[in-house]
């Protein structure tokens, strides 16, 4: 495949002044469709209070949703390093706002809340591989020629955390005290959504024109050389599964266990789900300063926090209450953000433009693994104590901090290719 500018930027190497801050409007996109993803996470206490529907239907929620995170991943990734970040990015808020219209009008029917969050997942795993990667191309030269190199990868995760928290804590607020509560919160999502849709309209490409004639097939596309990147094995990989993994056991697991020491469940969930992805949007404010291109301090620091977050969340389990959670969730909570803006900024360092959408899906993907953590705890739950499955996690964390400590400043990636070539006349 061959990368050529988009049409605009041609004749050149001055971007418009409007296009240093065209970022932002990607960036809200990103926020808005994370917003509408992560309104699950009160809203499946709220249907659990509500006992309209069963026990396995709502956790299938939670299968739903991740079907369509992976199959957003795995094509808009390579989509869009083969058409362009602009035309994969474009239908993501106006595939959310189809999920939240799914679940507000079927508030009582199960095939159409189901579908609304494949939609929901769907819309997620776009905006996280595609719109990335148009934030990261956004945030070099010739459209922002003061960002950092790292830049990037700290505003395509700071918008994921941002709408992954805002929405949860919006729509708790609303389930638990608002009118029309299986309903308001979706409703609000959908005026958001038509809102980022109509921002990134004229936001240029970074990628390549969609008239232009692009070479190869697509199932060649499907074939991304950067996984096999040796240092992606090592250091992002081991790593990637406790990205949404830590936050899972912060914001899911924690306020089960309390449900019975609190009258307010639903604004419970969703206060410990702001202040986890709060701290997590916090440090990664600092994500730039603490990753380094010569080891892997980003992710050794940010699993090292998820060690002790572990610690401190197997100790809480012996003996719960209301307090612990809070702290567990400030622990964990830094240590997802730490972790997903360091393994982007690795990602962002190894991949080329060819298959930069393609590596952040894959690695996008894989933190998804933990996202079935909580689930998988409630399934055994009934077998092993929480004490001792957080016990096992503290050991798995333990192990993937040992293999990245181990392979730091090991398969180093030489400098980064430029994501974007201007073209003059």
């Amino acid at each position: 495949m061959v990368d050529m500018t988009q049409a605009g930027h041609r004749g050149t190497s001055t971007p418009r002044t409007r296009d240093s801050k065209a970022w932002l409007f990607v960036a809200f996109a990103v926020f808005s469709v994370a917003w509408g993803g992560n309104e699950a996470t009160p809203m499946l206490v709220f249907y659990r209070d509500a006992a309209v529907f069963g026990e396995v239907f709502i956790d299938s929620l939670l299968v739903s949703y991740a079907f369509g995170i992976v199959c957003g991943l795995l094509l808009a990734g390579p989509l869009s390093d083969r058409y362009g970040r602009k035309p994969v990015m474009l239908p993501a808020p106006l595939i959310a706002l189809l999920g939240s219209i799914f679940i507000a009008a079927g508030e009582t029917t199960e095939w159409s809340i189901f579908i609304g969050r494949v939609f929901a997942g769907l819309g997620v795993g776009i905006v996280m591989s595609a719109g990335g990667s148009w934030i990261k191309e956004l945030s070099t030269a010739p459209f922002d020629t003061s960002a950092r190199p790292a830049t990037g990868a700290q505003r395509a995760a700071m918008s994921n955390t941002a709408g992954f928290g805002l929405g949860a804590g919006c729509a708790a607020l609303l389930a638990q005290w608002g009118p029309m509560p299986g309903q308001l919160p979706y409703l609000v999502h959908m005026v958001i959504s038509v809102i980022a849709l109509a921002g990134i309209l004229t936001i240029p490409e970074t990628r390549q024109s969609a008239h232009l004639k692009v070479q190869g097939s697509f199932w060649t596309d499907l074939k991304i050389p950067s996984v096999t990147n040796r240092r992606f094995l090592t250091v992002v990989a081991p790593m990637a599964p406790w990205v949404f993994g830590s936050a899972g056991v912060s914001y899911a697991i924690m306020p089960r266990l309390v449900q019975d020491q609190v009258s307010t469940p639903i604004a419970f969930t969703g206060l410990l789900t702001v202040i986890a992805l709060g701290c997590g949007f916090t440090i990664q404010q600092f994500g730039s300063k603490i990753n380094t291109t010569t080891s892997a301090r980003g992710p050794i620091s940010g699993l090292s926090i998820v060690v002790v977050g572990m610690v401190i969340a197997t100790l809480s389990a012996h003996n719960i209450a209301v307090w612990n959670t809070i702290i567990v969730a400030v622990v964990l909570g830094l240590g997802y953000g730490l972790c997903m803006v360091s393994g982007l900024t690795e990602v962002q360092r190894m991949a080329g433009p060819d298959d930069l959408g393609g590596l952040t899906a894959v690695y996008y993907a894989l933190t998804y693994i933990g996202f079935f953590f909580p689930m998988l705890l409630t399934e055994l739950s009934d077998a092993f104590t929480y004490t001792e499955m957080l016990g096992f996690g503290i050991v798995m964390s333990v192990l993937c901090l040992a293999m990245v400590t181990a392979f730091s400043k090991k398969n180093l990636p030489g400098p980064a290719a430029p994501a974007v070539r201007v073209e003059k006349a």
